[in-house]
C-alpha cells in the first residue's frame, strides 16, 4: 500500500508579458506590462488572435513538405489476407513519451489498447509495445479459438460470457472488415471417474452465472455423439448455447487495427529494461524491507528497436501483458529480485504447444455437429471447416521441454502421443494423415495456472495482465476491460477480478481452475 507525503514548494511568483520590448529595448519591459493590463488592447490583442483562428480554419494553408530523414519508423500495417503491405501514412513516430505504456501486443495486450482508446479517444497516448511483429511464437499461433464456459472459478466463467456477448456483437464493435467466423457448436468436456464429481459440480456453478450446458452420461453420448468410444468415460459436459470456436487472428487483427484507428501507437520493439526515479514523497506502508524515502518508482523502459538501437519511452502508467515473456519483464523491473515485496516473482514461464492440422475421409468420422473434443487425458480435436479436415494437439505438454524457446515440432510427437489418444476415442481416426503442424510459446502461471490481473502492490503504476495458461485469447476481451476500468475508474466495474490480483501470491492464496478449459 502506498502513501504520498505532501511536499510543499515555494515558487517565485514571475510576470510574463506577450514578449514586447520595452522603451529602453528590454523584453518585457515596463511599457509591455502596461500594454498587457491595459484593458482596451488587451481586449483588441484577443479579437485579433480569434480572427486569426477563424481565417486558418476557413482558408486552408498549403502543405508544407515535412522532413522525414530522421523519422523512425516503428508501426507497421497488422497484415491480413488481401493486404498489399503497409501503408507509409499509417507509421507513426516514435512516442518518447505516454500516458500508457503496454508491454506485449497479443491479444490481452491489444485487447487493453482497444478499451483504453474506445472509451478514452484522443485523451489518452497509449503505446504498446511488441518484439513480434509475425507473431510466430505467440500463444496465438497455437490458439484453437475456442469459446467456453466451462470452467470451476466464477471469475472465468463470467469472463467467458462477457466475450460470448461481444463476439455476438462483433460488427457492431468492430465493424465487418475482418469477420470472426464464430462457429456455435460448443465443447464437450470428458472425465472419468475421478473427475466425474468436479464436472458435475462445476456446471450447476456454470448454469447459475448464465451458461447453458447439459451432462451426459455414457449412453447418452454414446447416443448423441455415434463416433465417439465411451470406455472410460464416466460423464461429459457438453455447452449449447454460447460456446464454439472462433478464428484468434481475426480478432488480434481487430483490436489492433481499432485500437491503432483511434490513435493507439504500435512499436516494434523490446523492453530490455527500466529506468526508475527516486520518489522521496511516497512511503510504502505493510512492507517491513522498505525504508521511508528511499522509494524507486518506474520512470521510462527502455526499448530496442529492430535495428539493435535503444530509445526510452516515459510512461505514467505501465501494463505488462507480455504473454510468455512476462516473467522476464517483470524481474527488469525487480519484481522477484528486489526485496520486501519485491521479493515475490511474477510466476510465468513459457510453454510449448504443438498443433497438427490432420484429415480422413473415413465414413464414420465426426461430422458438421461436432464440438471441441476434450478428453480427460487433455487430448484435444474440433472439426476444421469441411471435407474431414480436423485440427488437434494436447493440452498438458508435459512431454516437452518447458524452458524452451524455439517453435520447432518434434516429428515423432504426433505418433507417440496424439494419434494412440485420438484413435481410443474416435476410432474413426486410425487412418488420419497429418497435413501441416506447428508450434507455439504461451505463458503458464506455475502458481496456480490462472491468470494474474490488477495493480501491482508495491508500484503504484504498474499493471499485471498475463499468466491464463492457454485459455487467454478467450479472456482477452474481458481482461482488457477490467484493465481499462482500472485505469479509467480506479476499480472493476463489470466484473470483478479482485481475488486474481498479483496479491494472491504474496499472501500465499492461490485460486485454483479445475477445468483449465483451452482456447
Amino acid at each position: 500500500m502506498l502513501r504520498y507525503r505532501p511536499i510543499v514548494r515555494i515558487l517565485t511568483h514571475r510576470s510574463y508579458s506577450s514578449g514586447a520590448a520595452g522603451n529602453d529595448g528590454n523584453p518585457g519591459g515596463s511599457d509591455s506590462v502596461d500594454e498587457d493590463k491595459h484593458p482596451i488592447r488587451r481586449t483588441f490583442r484577443i479579437l485579433g488572435n480569434d480572427m486569426r483562428k477563424v481565417k486558418e480554419f476557413f482558408v486552408p494553408k498549403d502543405p508544407i513538405a515535412e522532413n522525414t530523414s530522421q523519422r523512425i519508423l516503428t508501426q507497421s500495417k497488422f497484415n491480413f489476407e488481401g493486404d498489399k503491405g503497409p501503408d507509409p501514412s499509417q507509421l507513426d513516430e516514435f512516442q518518447t513519451h505516454c500516458d500508457v505504456l503496454i508491454i506485449g501486443g497479443g491479444g490481452v495486450g491489444s485487447s487493453i489498447a482497444y478499451w483504453l482508446k474506445e472509451k478514452a479517444r484522443d485523451g489518452l497516448n497509449v503505446v504498446v509495445v511488441e518484439k513480434d511483429e509475425t507473431y510466430a511464437q505467440s500463444a496465438t499461433r497455437v490458439s484453437v479459438g475456442g469459446l467456453c464456459q466451462q470452467f470451476s472459478l466464477p471469475e472465468n466463467i463470467q469472463m467467458s460470457l462477457f466475450a460470448a456477448d461481444f463476439l455476438r456483437n462483433a460488427k457492431e464493435n468492430f465493424g465487418s472488415a475482418v469477420p470472426l467466423n464464430f462457429t456455435p457448436q460448443g465443447h464437450l468436456l470428458l472425465a472419468g471417474e475421478e473427475g466425474a464429481e468436479s464436472l458435475k459440480n462445476a456446471s450447476q456453478l456454470q448454469n447459475e452465472l448464465g451458461a447453458r450446458n447439459e451432462l451426459l452420461t455414457p449412453d447418452r453420448l454414446a447416443a448423441r455423439f455415434p463416433w465417439l468410444n465411451t470406455k472410460g468415460v464416466a460423464l461429459g459436459c457438453h455447452g449449447i448455447e454460447k460456446e464454439g470456436w472462433f478464428n484468434s487472428w481475426a480478432l488480434l487483427t481487430n483490436f489492433r487495427r481499432s485500437a491503432g484507428g483511434h490513435g493507439a501507437h504500435f512499436v516494434n520493439g523490446e523492453v530490455v529494461d527500466f529506468d526508475f526515479q527516486e520518489q522521496p514523497d511516497i512511503t510504502v506502508s505493510g512492507d517491513n524491507s522498505a525504508n521511508e524515502g528511499c522509494f524507486d518508482g518506474l520512470d521510462k523502459a527502455v526499448i530496442q528497436l529492430p535495428d539493435g538501437t535503444r530509445r526510452t519511452c516515459k510512461f505514467a502508467l505501465c501494463v505488462i501483458a507480455a504473454g510468455a515473456n512476462s516473467g522476464n519483464v517483470g524481474r527488469l523491473a525487480r519484481i522477484g529480485t528486489g526485496a520486501g515485496m519485491l521479493r515475490v516473482p511474477l510466476p510465468i514461464d513459457a510453454r510449448k504447444r504443438y498443433m497438427y492440422a490432420i484429415t480422413t475421409q473415413a465414413q464414420n468420422a465426426p461430422g458438421m455437429a461436432m464440438p471441441i473434443t476434450i478428453d480427460s487425458n487433455g487430448t484435444f480435436i474440433r472439426r476444421d471447416g469441411l471435407g474431414g479436415n480436423y485440427i488437434c494437439g494436447h493440452n498438458s505438454d508435459s512431454q516437452i521441454d518447458p524452458n524452451s524457446n524455439n517453435c520447432l515440432v518434434d516429428p515423432q510427437y504426433f505418433e507417440q502421443h496424439i494419434r494412440p489418444a485420438l484413435v481410443e476415442r474416435v476410432p474413426a481416426f486410425e487412418a488420419v494423415t497429418v497435413v501441416d503442424s506447428w508450434a507455439g510459446l504461451y505463458e503458464h502461471n506455475v502458481y496456480d495456472e490462472n491468470g494474474i490481473v490488477g495493480p501491482h502492490p508495491y508500484y503504484h503504476n504498474l499493471y499485471i495482465a498475463t499468466g491464463f495458461s492457454g485459455h487467454g485469447i478467450q479472456q482477452s476481451v474481458a481482461v482488457g476491460r477490467a484493465i481499462c476500468e482500472l485505469i479509467m475508474d480506479g476499480q472493476f466495474r463489470t466484473i470483478d477480478l479482485s481475488r486474481l490480483s498479483f496479491d494472491r501470491l504474496i499472501v500465499d492464496r492461490p485460486m485454483y481452475e479445475l477445468n483449465n478449459v483451452l482456447s
